[in-house]
């Protein structure tokens, strides 16, 4: 049998069934035949469909009854070209109307029904006057429609569903919703009372209310066709629970109100008292109240002061901060509660402590007595005034004046203070008074002398004294120094005058004692001026100056390298002796007298002639210059040194110990002079023992041979009176010398080798017979002649120098 023809259920009711199958090709009609499941072979219906149709109902069967349905595709013949089956049952038989509709609440119905037979679940169609429609599954009974409006009429029918339909609907019978709950709000405007208050509620004709104490049995009930209600006689501080419900014109009671708590005010409070704190140097007012023993939930307390003062509790007690003096404070305490405050209660006028006096002044009223003033201080009833002395004593007095009288003394500080006091208590440290006596006069002066124009006066420490003013004065001026110390040293004082010296002490309070005694003491002369030096000669100075002293003798002080030299007068001049040569001195005169030494005049500096060389010694260093030197020379610093004669002279300037002279003439008797001077430019003239010039070297020297390997040395000569030396040299023979006497101008050298190369020196002699050492040499060669001396040739001149 052909495949592919398939067959299902499109829906089914209690008596009929739509069946939609598929359309199979070449059929000529289609034919259903239905029978129960419980007797397949016994079909109850049959139905045919021309070949065009693919659904077809079956009628006339049993509600909730299960089906096999067969749908056979004929052929033209009525033969089955395929056929197909399926099981189904029929829907629930239709079920008795809804036997009873309540309202639960303004917005749901309660329905009650009976159950159908092979039902599974329930639909229930809700449906009111404006038209509106909806379905609400159910499975038992009873059953809640909810979200439905207020006050509002609705019909009700019920079908019976199972897995292939639904049943017919029931007959419907009609429901309606009550009015809705009053939403009420309260509030306490008293500590016993409660208002309540409500949006009207739709349809309503009456409200009734409850009200419930806490914790008590009490019920109140209201009724009341208003929007609201003030209920009165409550206790304070309780808290009530409100339930209410609104009626309709039918008079059904509508949907009941949620429960609201709503508390009283609390009771004012009472017995305030009010006193003084402090907490950590920071004056308050502590105010108390007594607590009223019944319970009434949490009270917060708010305590306040007409001077803008507040502070919050929950106890009994609460402190305001901070509060200054002489302030007078009204007090009142209110309780509060979540539903508000209380009346304020009664208040309370307190006054807190007086302020400090002020203006505190000091009247000395007569020797060793003082009064003390200041000024009144509102809400002051009495005064303490405490007087402290500097050395720790301490007295005091109570008045209800301004005013208070002790015994004081000089040279003491004494420290003042004033408390007023009330029934709140004493003020506060307010301003002191330090007043300090005129110190007292110092012992133990004493004025002495440390330099020329200073004095230094010491005394014992005063008491009282800060400050000591020191005053010296004579006929011309004043002297002042001020210090804080026992000791002062007076400068820059006239010298050669008589002070009055008077040591005042002072303080910074009570100024200075000016009745205290002086003293007289004398200064040291005055300094000499105008030193003037006049040198006598080379060892006496004459020393003048000019002073201006009563009585003093004047001591002259010469300070030089060798020591100090003096000389005293009681005029303006003297004399020193036994200066030195070479020497510089630094003179000054000290003036002496009874109150001391002057101080040293200006110093002035004199200078003596500088020592001349002990020795000098001149050395001929060639025929025309010599080299004089000389020993040490004390003050000397530069020297003119000079060799004179009739043949010529010569000269040397110089700082040197020594010096070289040119155009020396030789065989010549010279005169030695120096001039030695000193850096200020004084001269001495020294004079030394003669110089003698060495003789001249002789000129036109020749050589000549002669007989037996002789020579014979010839020289011109220029009438000396010294005598001759002749050396002769050979480079690779030996030395010759032959010497001519006075006024001779040759000699003979014996066994000369010839053939040789010889230096030829001829010298004068010196007096002591020595041999002028700065004469030329000259060269020669010697042949020979056989073996005697040829010819000489001369070959040069060479320096000895």
């Amino acid at each position: 049998m052909p495949t592919g023809f398939e067959i299902s259920i499109f829906s089914a009711t209690s008596k009929a069934v739509i069946l939609r199958w598929t359309r199979f090709s070449g059929a000529a009609s289609y034919k259903i035949t239905v029978a129960p499941r419980s007797s397949e072979n016994n079909p109850v219906a049959f139905a045919s469909f021309g070949p065009n149709t693919v659904m077809g109902s079956v009628n006339s069967l049993s509600p909730n009854i299960v089906y096999v349905y067969t749908v056979e595709a004929l052929g033209d013949s009525q033969e089955t070209l395929s056929s197909t089956s399926i099981i189904s049952s029929t829907a629930p038989d239709a079920i008795d109307p809804i036997q009873t509709v309540k309202p639960k609440d303004s917005r749901t119905l309660m329905v009650e029904f009976n159950l159908g037979t092979g039902a599974t679940h329930y639909v229930i169609r809700v449906q009111n006057t404006d038209g509106f429609h909806r379905e609400d599954v159910v499975f038992s009974s009873p059953a809640q429609i909810k979200d439905l409006t207020p006050y509002t009429e609705y019909k009700l029918s019920i079908l019976a569903v199972n897995s292939a339909g639904r049943s017919q609907p029931s007959l419907p019978v009609t429901g309606k919703t009550v009015l809705p709950s009053p939403q009420f709000s309260a509030s306490s405007p008293s500590n016993d009372s409660i208002v309540v208050s409500w949006v009207p509620v739709a349809h309503a004709v009456q409200y009734s209310l409850s009200v419930y104490k806490l914790a008590s049995i009490t019920n109140m009930k209201h009724n009341t066709t208003s929007t609201n209600l003030t209920i009165s006689g409550l206790d304070a501080g309780s808290t009530y629970t409100i339930r209410g419900h609104a009626w309709d014109p039918e008079g059904r009671q509508g949907e009941a109100s949620l429960y609201i708590n709503q508390t009283t005010r609390p009771p004012t409070p009472s017995s305030i008292n009010v006193s003084m704190v402090w907490n950590n140097g920071e004056a308050g007012l502590s105010v108390s109240w007594e607590l009223d023993q019944a319970d009434h939930g949490p009270v917060e307390y708010h305590v306040m002061s007409d001077q803008n003062l507040t502070c919050y509790t929950t106890s009994s007690s609460c402190v305001l901060s901070a509060v200054g003096c002489g302030e007078v404070h009204t007090v009142r305490v209110t309780a509060s509660n979540e539903a508000g405050p209380s009346y304020p209660s009664s208040p309370v006028v307190f006054i807190t402590f007086p302020c400090p006096p002020e203006s505190l002044a000091l009247v000395e009223s007569s020797e060793e007595n003082c009064t003390l003033t200041w000024n009144t201080v509102p809400h002051a009833d009495s005064y303490v005034a405490f007087i402290k002395k500097g050395d720790g004593s301490e007295e005091s007095c109570n008045t209800t004046s301004n005013r208070c009288t002790y015994r004081c003394q000089c040279g003491y500080t004494y420290l003042m203070a004033v408390l007023a006091f009330n029934q709140a208590g004493s003020s506060p440290e307010g301003e002191a008074l330090n007043s300090t006596t005129v110190p007292c006069c110092p012992e133990g002066v004493s004025v002495s002398t440390v330099s020329t124009d200073t004095l230094e006066i010491t005394w014992t420490a005063s008491r009282g004294a800060e400050l000591y003013e020191t005053r010296a004065a004579d006929s011309s001026e004043v002297i002042l120094c001020n210090d804080t110390a026992p000791v002062c040293a007076l400068s820059d004082l006239d010298c050669d005058s008589s002070y009055s010296v008077v040591v005042t002490p002072c303080n910074e309070i009570s100024g200075c004692n000016r009745a205290c005694e002086a003293h007289t003491k004398d200064t040291a002369p005055c300094m000499p001026m105008n030193l003037m030096l006049n040198l006598k000669n080379s060892s006496c100075v004459s020393v003048s100056w000019t002073a201006d002293n009563g009585a003093a003798t004047y001591t002259v002080s010469a300070e030089g390298d060798d020591g100090t030299l003096t000389c005293t007068s009681s005029g303006s001049s003297c004399d020193i002796t036994d200066l030195t040569c070479g020497s510089t001195y630094e003179v000054s005169v000290i003036a002496t007298g009874a109150a001391g030494q002057s101080l040293p005049s200006y110093s002035d500096s004199i200078e003596t002639e500088p020592c001349c060389p002990v020795n000098l010694t001149v050395r001929q260093v060639t025929q025309a210059m010599t080299n004089v030197s000389w020993s040490h020379a004390k003050g000397a610093h530069s020297f003119v040194t000079s060799l004179t004669s009739p043949r010529g002279h010569a000269r040397c300037h110089t700082q040197d110990s020594h010096c070289l002279m040119g155009c020396i003439t030789c065989g010549t008797n010279y005169i030695v002079t120096m001039e030695a001077f000193s850096h200020s430019g004084r001269a001495s003239n020294c004079t030394y023992r003669g110089f003698s010039s060495s003789g001249c070297c002789p000129s036109g020297v020749r050589l000549y041979g002669m007989t037996s390997n002789s020579m014979r040395v010839y020289w011109r000569s220029g009438g000396s009176s010294h005598g001759a030396v002749v050396e002769m040299v050979g480079s690779g023979s030996g030395n010759y010398t032959c010497s001519a006497s006075p006024g001779e101008n040759s000699c003979d050298i014996e066994n000369i080798q010839c053939g040789d190369v010889f230096h030829v020196v001829v010298a004068p002699l010196t007096p002591e017979g020595g041999k002028v050492l700065f004469c030329p040499q000259r060269l020669y060669s010697v042949t020979c002649s056989g073996s005697n001396v040829g010819t000489v040739i001369y070959r040069g001149k060479r320096s000895l120098g």
